[in-house]
């Protein structure tokens, strides 16, 4: 399978799978590739499959698309191997190594043993190795263990996790080959998930690795790391062979293990001719299993935990969907009972009044919805350079309404010379009316004003979006809690949704939001957006 690699970036690390069949969008706006990186346009390049092979094409981004340092002018013709540069986004494009192309082979006794040389315990003071004085061989060690516990820490991920550790070994040992066996279970049989050569092999018999049986078991039952030769006991120099003519191999394998919790082994070898590994190195390379282990076990904690938030918070998400949903049904249930009454006496009045109700309540659920929608669903921001004026006539539009049945005052203040800024429309139209919508709850029908302002300040490269009113203002202690979700100051009239939701719209955009209030004082929330996200020019929104 052909496959992205994210070798630098917002993303580094992450690997995409292509299909075989269909062209994959490289940007901002795609859903197959989805990157982080600010700096690509919401469609940056287009890879298109043809026969078994594919090609690249830059789709006029801001920033160009370059294969191997070139930038790209036309449809390209990608090799495994090809770096693609997109933005600060660093991919490069191969060929996925499957365990089936690079087999490693755990041989029955007799076809292939080996002699044990040296065993290390593997435990938890695998970790600490005494040196008898300071040597830049003790130097070398402490930096591969603190290498190995900034891995603890900073990545949850088993398979990048493992990837980085071979890297660890690879960089610091001699090593031909290496592999990872890893399993789950006491009872499932050891599955190699990393395999690494120093050279690539030439032909499908280089690729085979094969290791006795003997050791891994040994290894795995005993809990320690061992150093071997396969040239002691094989039977194939029984007459006196040359070693070296059969790529005789010093190995080393240690178990990676967190506490009594076995993962798996580390195998790694090297030709005789070449290297020979010391106690010294299998020291070493048992304190990288044991350090590989407890970075495991913390990924499954972390894993574990962020499952456990999850389920607490669907629980708490559906306990106050419930009560908001039940609080608008039982005001709809009262409005269409005014309806019916006003319906059995045929009085109009009644019915005006029922169906204000029902009205209310209709607004009431369609706003739970977007909120809903907006706040669970995971979403990339699309930037577009948007006109503020535009924009802002859109949402007085809509309030004016609400406003003029209130007997509200709304109020605009805005440079209609105000330049374009990047933003998503959607999101932040979202966000504003979220913001007018508290305002005018906040404030007395007939005294009551809101006004929205905006500016460019062209030093700072900031727009700042102000939305103010001259309410009761917030209590300090509902300050702390206003952003949380289902946290409401208008009790059955409200959900709690509008500001969280507004917040991780402001969060998407890179911007920050901010609250000045207090008791009648009124309330004024300020969105700062930055006007230094990459956007395409001709994309602007009127």
């Amino acid at each position: 399978m052909l496959i992205l690699t994210v070798l630098q970036g917002p993303d580094q690390g992450r690997r995409f799978e292509l299909p075989d069949h269909e062209p994959q969008l490289i940007g901002r706006s795609s859903e197959a590739l989805p990157l982080t990186d600010m700096t690509i346009s919401r469609r940056h390049a287009e890879l298109i499959p043809d026969d078994g092979q594919w090609y690249i094409n830059d789709l006029q981004s801001a920033n160009g698309t370059f294969v191997n340092g070139v930038r790209v002018t036309g449809v390209t013709l990608l090799r495994t191997g090809d770096q693609l540069r997109t933005g600060s986004t660093l991919f490069q494009y191969g060929r996925e190594k499957t365990f089936r192309d690079h087999p490693v082979r755990v041989l029955q006794p007799g076809r292939m043993d080996a002699a044990v040389e040296k065993t290390v315990p593997s435990n938890d003071d695998s970790v600490i190795m005494a040196v008898p004085e300071p040597t830049a061989e003790a130097a070398h060690q402490l930096s591969v263990i603190y290498q190995l516990m900034q891995l603890v820490g900073s990545n949850f991920d088993r398979a990048i996790l493992l990837e980085r550790v071979m890297d660890l070994i690879f960089e610091h040992f001699e090593v031909d080959r290496g592999f990872i066996l890893q399993q789950d279970t006491p009872d499932q049989r050891p599955e190699p998930v990393v395999v690494r050569y120093r050279t690539e092999p030439r032909s499908t018999e280089e690729k085979d690795i094969m290791v006795s049986r003997t050791i891994v078991q040994h290894v795995m039952r005993q809990r320690e790391g061992v150093l071997s030769s396969n040239a002691m006991t094989d039977h194939r120099f029984s007459s006196g062979e040359s070693v070296q003519a059969y790529g005789i191999r010093s190995a080393m394998c240690v178990p990676i293990q967190f506490q009594d919790q076995l993962y798996g082994v580390i195998h790694v070898d090297s030709q005789v001719a070449n290297y020979t590994y010391t106690e010294d190195q299998l020291r070493l390379m048992t304190a990288i299993g044991a350090q590989a282990g407890m970075a495991l076990a913390n990924a499954d904690l972390y894993q574990s935990g962020l499952h456990n938030a999850r389920l607490a918070a669907v629980g708490e998400t559906v306990a106050n969907l419930s009560h908001s949903i039940r609080n608008i049904l039982q005001g709809m249930r009262g409005g269409a009972e005014v309806v019916e009454l006003g319906l059995r006496r045929d009085d109009m009045k009644v019915l005006r009044n029922g169906w204000d109700i029902l009205s209310r309540n209709l607004d009431r659920i369609y706003e739970l919805t977007m909120n809903m929608l907006a706040y669970s669903k995971q979403r990339k921001p699309e930037f577009q350079m948007v006109s503020m004026p535009a924009l802002f006539r859109e949402i007085i539009d809509l309030c004016q309404p609400q406003c003029d049945k209130r007997e509200l005052a709304l109020i605009s203040e805005i440079d209609d010379n105000m330049p374009p800024i990047p933003a998503d429309p959607a999101g932040l139209h979202q966000a504003i009316i979220n913001l007018v919508n508290n305002a005018i709850d906040a404030v007395e029908p007939g005294t009551g004003a809101v006004t929205l302002r905006c500016q460019y300040m062209p030093i700072e490269q900031i727009a700042t979006i102000t939305v103010s009113d001259n309410g009761h203002g917030i209590e300090a202690d509902d300050e702390r809690l206003i952003f949380q979700p289902f946290y409401s100051t208008k009790g059955q009239r409200g959900t709690g949704l509008g500001l969280a939701v507004t917040r991780k719209i402001v969060d998407e955009h890179g911007g920050r939001i901010a609250l000045e209030t207090g008791p009648d004082e009124g309330t004024t929330f300020t969105i700062e957006l930055s006007t230094q996200h990459a956007a395409d020019p001709s994309e602007t929104t009127t």
